[in-house]
């Protein structure tokens, strides 16, 4: 993401109290009662709504960018912790950057199965398991599933008011999501957003909170706030030479299946015209079809659960049952590209086995 000099300055004031939690933000719940001070700091401000925090800020375009990193917590953006999602995606970049895999997602999959079986490891597909008694007996058992699915894995082993406390799980809304092969690069109004390899399109604050707010209520704004990446920028692995590709999603309702792709669209001609000119071929994905290929996504919702307050503070990786773990986005930190609820839980696993 790029973010003008003059809008960035303006930002950095409000991001201190974030930028020495950032390490925190992507472990456990309890790394941040570990680290009272840097915790308190940040959620003095975290804790609020994002509408409430932007106000803050003079310019209407850092107010823009703040929103629109608060908007990845996929939350009404006057909710309380939208804030802080926007100013930890903010401090990340700042911190870290936004990176991405050079190839592909799947790069990293491949990295990760080619170091599971220089380890000895082996990894078995095309095998649907409807039942944890259906695995081989072992010590220790990764479930990367949601609570509805765990609850079907083994509900039967559960006790009655852990079955309820799964039922009880909420998801928050969907995505609409279009996959594109390109002629030529997204021919951007303001040039310098080619620089960017993920770009927000929301226009004012105003309407970004109404599209936002929109997808909670069971409504489908006409202008959505849009998140688009062109990463074939700068990673030639992603087209053949000469031509490029490029995603987009916006938030839709719980289980939407109504087709968005004209209302993004007319979203990135707004700030790019002849977008659609450059256009080679297109996939469109609804909330059931993303569902249907990845059974976590349920209703198309891509955090594995709602990012609420109550909900984020009840994420575990141990179940009640001996040696199972949740290690999905279900678990601590929750949904994203960071990879730490596997990991995270791979270690917790790890410790109390040992």
């Amino acid at each position: 993401m790029l973010v003008r000099r003059d809008v960035d300055d303006e930002l950095t004031p409000l991001l201190r109290a974030a930028m020495p939690a950032t390490e925190l933000l992507l472990g456990p719940v309890t790394c941040l009662a570990r680290h009272p001070v840097t915790s308190v700091r940040f959620g003095l401000v975290g804790l609020r709504g994002a509408t409430t925090v932007a106000k803050k800020l003079k310019r209407c375009q850092a107010q823009a960018v703040f929103l629109g990193a608060a908007a990845h917590s996929v939350l009404p953006l006057d909710s309380s912790g939208s804030a802080g999602f926007g100013l930890a995606l903010l401090a990340l970049a700042h911190t870290h950057g936004w990176p991405f895999p050079r190839g592909g997602s799947q790069a990293i999959a491949d990295a990760l199965a080619a170091r599971l079986r220089a380890l000895g490891g082996e990894i078995e597909t095309e095998h649907e398991v409807r039942s944890l008694r259906d695995l081989p007996k072992s010590g220790v058992v990764l479930c990367d599933v949601t609570p509805r699915q765990l609850l079907r894995l083994a509900g039967d082993q559960l006790q009655p008011r852990d079955r309820r406390r799964l039922q009880r799980w909420r998801y928050g809304p969907g995505v609409f999501k279009l996959d594109y092969a390109l002629d030529a690069p997204i021919p951007w109004r303001a040039p310098e957003t080619a620089d960017a390899g993920t770009v927000h399109l929301g226009g004012s604050p105003a309407e970004m909170v109404e599209s936002e707010r929109a997808a909670w209520a069971g409504r489908h704004t006409d202008r959505p706030f849009v998140l688009l990446a062109q990463q074939s920028l700068f990673d030639d692995r992603r087209a053949p030479a000469g031509k490029h590709t490029a995603w987009a999603y916006c938030h839709v309702p719980h289980g939407s299946t109504l087709d968005m792709r004209d209302r993004i669209e007319a979203q990135i001609e707004r700030f790019a015209p002849g977008f659609r000119d450059r256009v080679l071929a297109c996939t469109a994905r609804n909330t059931a079809d993303l569902e249907r290929e990845d059974a976590n996504l349920v209703g198309g919702d891509i955090s594995g659960g709602a990012n609420l307050l109550p909900q984020l503070a009840r994420r575990r990786y141990r179940t009640r049952l001996p040696g199972v773990y949740l290690c999905s986005a279900s678990a601590p930190p929750g949904g994203g590209v960071h990879g730490m609820c596997g990991h995270l839980a791979a270690r917790t696993a790890l410790k109390r086995s040992a």
